[in-house]
């Protein structure tokens, strides 16, 4: 336990050390505990992408209920490494938009200590994404938790370095 939290401690001492001070991390945690997770991911500057396909999903006003939410954000650059295509094919059916969004969100407020002890956890699609802990880096499915505990009003951001695909089925 002690070890895992040694890591958890060290991914977001580099993740706030790499990206500097226009870190979702960064941000004073005041003023971030009073924001909400919609207003805490668009103040951080490194998430449009995602907060332009919340509102094309029409999952924005969702965002701002009292919640708790646990949302794993994809950055801007996890979102660049999608295929023009899928995003398209993403962009024209706002089912399979919305199926992919809540892929990255799960009921409840789970801070990064709470999230390294599960092996898996189901989000608001209703499937569940893979946990991984790996020499002190936090996976989940593919994706590296580069920022945990990003936290807002109404929940806990974990940002994360690639989009989550929900398999088929």
């Amino acid at each position: 336990m002690r070890s895992i939290r040694i890591a958890l401690a060290v991914v977001a001492a580099t993740a706030v050390a790499a990206t500097g001070a226009a870190s979702p991390a960064a941000a004073s945690s005041a003023a971030a505990g009073e924001r909400d997770i919609v207003q805490t991911a668009v103040a951080a500057g490194s998430f449009k992408t995602l907060t332009k396909l919340l509102k094309r999903a029409r999952l924005v006003h969702a965002l701002k209920q009292p919640g708790p939410y646990t949302v794993f954000a994809p950055t801007d650059a996890a979102f660049a490494k999608v295929p023009k295509r899928k995003l398209n094919a993403l962009l024209r059916s706002r089912a399979k938009l919305r199926s992919v969004l809540l892929y990255h969100v799960a009921a409840g407020r789970l801070p990064a200590a709470d999230v390294v002890q599960r092996s898996s956890v189901k989000t608001l699609n209703g499937k569940k994404v893979r946990i991984r802990v790996r020499n002190s880096n936090v996976f989940l499915n593919k994706a590296q938790v580069a920022t945990p505990d990003v936290m807002a009003s109404n929940g806990v951001i974990h940002v994360i370095d690639r989009v989550l695909v929900p398999r088929a089925g």
